[in-house]
């Protein structure tokens, strides 16, 4: 008779940071294992399904309007590393960045359970992680990508940390302008639809704002909102 699988789930580990706590627990033993992140209480996301992430990624790249034959990609947030990866699983992306704010999250990839996402990835000479806050960041940069994929939130209504709200504010959205090339495209993910979002994205001078859905095994589908900086 076989041994039935264990459900618990573990904590890996849990750390205080300057924006809060963050914690890696792990769900059932074995190839069946689920790894999750939890910030601030919040659950974030985990290892279950990524067809979300993917999405993110796959609908960015085929909105990219500037006709550039490489183009490049700003993820903002690692997560548990499926954008990441399925990223750079596709040759056509010249230049892959990721910005994460939590120093535990890039070492869970670096040296962690997760690296059995992400280790190929990070070893692409393409892919570099930046650690820093993606708000800070897009205000400050001078780097211009063709896709920024968004995914630091539930969405623009259910953000982990209060001053994320600003990367949905008018000013946000001008930094993520800033950032994108003429024809360039944002691709933000999220829980739910935002028809309030939508409109922030239009005001903000954003092209072709549409939102595309993403059909789960169960529960309602998740979203991917798409805008394009006018050329």
């Amino acid at each position: 008779m076989p041994f039935p699988v264990s459900d618990a789930t573990v904590t890996l580990d849990r750390r205080e940071g300057p924006y809060g706590e963050v914690v890696l627990r792990r769900r059932g033993e074995g190839d069946a294992a689920v790894h999750e992140i939890i910030a601030n209480g919040c659950f974030l996301m985990d290892t279950s399904d990524g067809r979300s992430e993917r999405l993110l990624i796959d609908a960015a790249y085929d909105a990219v309007t500037t006709g550039y034959v490489a183009p490049s990609v700003l993820i903002g947030g690692l997560g548990v590393g499926f954008s990441l990866a399925h990223a750079a699983a596709n040759t056509a992306w010249r230049r892959i960045a990721v910005v994460e704010r939590e120093q535990a999250i890039i070492d869970w990839h670096r040296s962690g359970p997760l690296a059995a996402i992400s280790g190929e990835a990070l070893a692409d000479p393409r892919c570099v992680i930046l650690h820093t806050d993606l708000v800070a960041y897009l205000r400050t940069t001078d780097d211009q990508y063709d896709a920024l994929c968004l995914d630091i939130d539930n969405g623009p209504d259910w953000t982990v940390t209060e001053d994320n709200g600003e990367l949905y504010s008018p000013a946000g959205l001008a930094a993520c302008q800033g950032a994108l090339r003429p024809g360039g495209v944002l691709a933000v993910w999220s829980a739910q639809p935002s028809a309030a979002f939508e409109d922030e994205l239009r005001n903000a001078g954003f092209t072709g704002v549409r939102t595309e859905e993403i059909r789960l095994a169960r529960g309602v589908p998740d979203v991917v909102h798409l805008a394009v900086r006018p050329a």
